[in-house]
């Protein structure tokens, strides 16, 4: 028993380098540590200690309660294997603060490797943003990953368009890390450095929420976190300095012309200019598709794409009020009923509702929705009561607010992408808010 606690724990450490190669090694690591650790509980009878904790509780009356809404789904396969197979994400956090990361010594091998990852992924990120021609828009990264989206950055992560994302989920349990090492503790050009890089990389990656969320982030530091004020202040000043700079120089920001702009999805139209290859004295141009402008999103956001799909959500939530539509039901009954389909005017019916808490309205209903609040709620107070330092505590509820803030827009927790990754720094989080030790 021993021996596969070690092999697991090895496991999980490397979760978040799995979750740069995609979706299914994380997958398979959890799946199986899921396993190790019904046995792990059996065999220790630690299962009857662990129920009496209420975020335990609640994890457990939440996945019933998606098992429960599954036999008023529309599509009950669909429905009943999602909600069933959702267990193996709440009992990540489980995991990693009972069995995994228990020990003081391997959760911060944890954080270390978080923070080289995600100062690789900046570096990498950043060279794909410097290799940089108008016609093809951001080339290859260091591992010779290209984007097939024009202004937008892969970094290490392939064909996916998530660095931006990676980055600032796991950034803060980094600066987490840097804080808990005596000899860092007080070096504020040291936090400031990393934290800006993180701000920046999110805003030339072109993940609006990304960027969003971890300045949001950042706020609330600079808010609660004494003593590490002038650190936050300063990595804002430099981040912004930095976003400035860049669009005024680079030129993927400068060297085109709006053709049109509209609130639809791949809505703006411009118009690029560049040397042209068969005759580098003449100037030639392309026009491209990229994303709308927020101004016109948010202006005309009943048409936009967000609008339609979360429009298409609250009738379908309307329509299904208690038990919701169904897991995984969104594009299955878009798709089949007229009645919706007819609502997506100028984007196709989406895979999800694209936001966690309209997708739990909409899939759960007021059950699972409710139940979900709660779940959070209890993972809150669960940080808030624990052992730990109080600047662990603030850093974990800091990485809490960016990873469920209600207004943006994000993956669904269904995925095993997504949900691996949003589970796992949950777990990071509980196990953060127990630590004390500095070297």
């Amino acid at each position: 028993m021993q021996s596969s606690e070690k092999f697991f724990s090895f496991l999980f450490l490397l979760i978040p380098l799995f979750l740069i190669t995609g979706p299914a090694l994380p997958d398979v690591v959890i799946s199986l540590g899921l396993i190790f650790g019904i046995i792990y509980f059996i065999y220790h009878k630690e299962y009857l200690e662990l129920i009496n904790i209420h975020f335990i509780k609640i994890s457990i009356i939440f996945w019933f309660s998606l098992i429960f809404i599954s036999f008023f789904s529309y599509n009950k396969t669909n429905s009943f294997q999602d909600a069933l197979i959702f267990i193996r994400f709440l009992f990540i956090p489980i995991l990693c603060y009972f069995i995994f990361f228990k020990k003081s010594k391997l959760f911060r091998q944890a954080l270390l490797i978080v923070t080289i990852l995600v100062v690789l992924v900046c570096i990498d990120s950043f060279y794909q943003f410097l290799n940089y021609t108008p016609e093809n828009g951001f080339g290859r990264d260091l591992l010779g990953f290209k984007s097939n989206w024009y202004g937008r950055l892969t970094g290490p992560f392939g064909d996916e368009l998530i660095p931006g994302s990676y980055i600032s989920k796991f950034g803060l349990l980094g600066f987490a890390f840097l804080i808990s090492i005596k000899k860092f503790e007080n070096k504020i050009i040291f936090h400031s450095i990393y934290l800006s890089s993180i701000l920046f990389i999110s805003f030339v990656s072109g993940e609006r929420m990304a960027f969003a969320t971890f300045g949001l982030g950042l706020v609330f530091l600079f808010i609660f976190l004494n003593g590490f004020r002038k650190s936050i202040f300063l990595s804002i000043i430099i981040g912004i300095f930095l976003i400035f700079i860049t669009t005024y120089l680079h030129p993927s920001y400068n060297d085109f012309k709006v053709v049109e702009s509209t609130q639809y999805h791949q809505g703006q139209k411009i118009e690029k200019f560049f040397n042209c290859i068969d005759d580098k004295e003449q100037i030639c141009s392309k026009i491209i598709d990229i994303q709308p402008s927020f101004y016109e999103i948010i202006k005309n956001f009943k048409t936009s794409a967000y609008g339609e799909i979360y429009l298409l959500s609250f009738k379908m939530f309307k329509d299904n009020p208690l038990t919701g539509i169904g897991i995984n039901n969104f594009k299955f009954l878009c798709d089949s009923n007229n009645i919706y389909q007819n609502m997506m005017v100028y984007y196709k019916c989406a895979s999800h509702p694209h936001n966690i808490y309209i997708q739990w309205l909409t899939e759960g209903g007021l059950i699972v929705f409710v139940l979900f609040i709660l779940y959070l709620i209890f993972l809150i107070f669960f940080i808030l009561n624990n052992n730990g330092d109080k600047k662990y505590k603030i850093v974990s509820i800091a990485v809490m607010i960016i990873l469920f803030w209600p207004i943006m827009s994000t993956g669904s927790l269904i995925k095993n992408w997504f949900g691996v990754s949003t589970f796992f720094i949950v777990g990071l989080c509980i196990c953060l808010s127990k630590f004390r030790n500095n070297y």
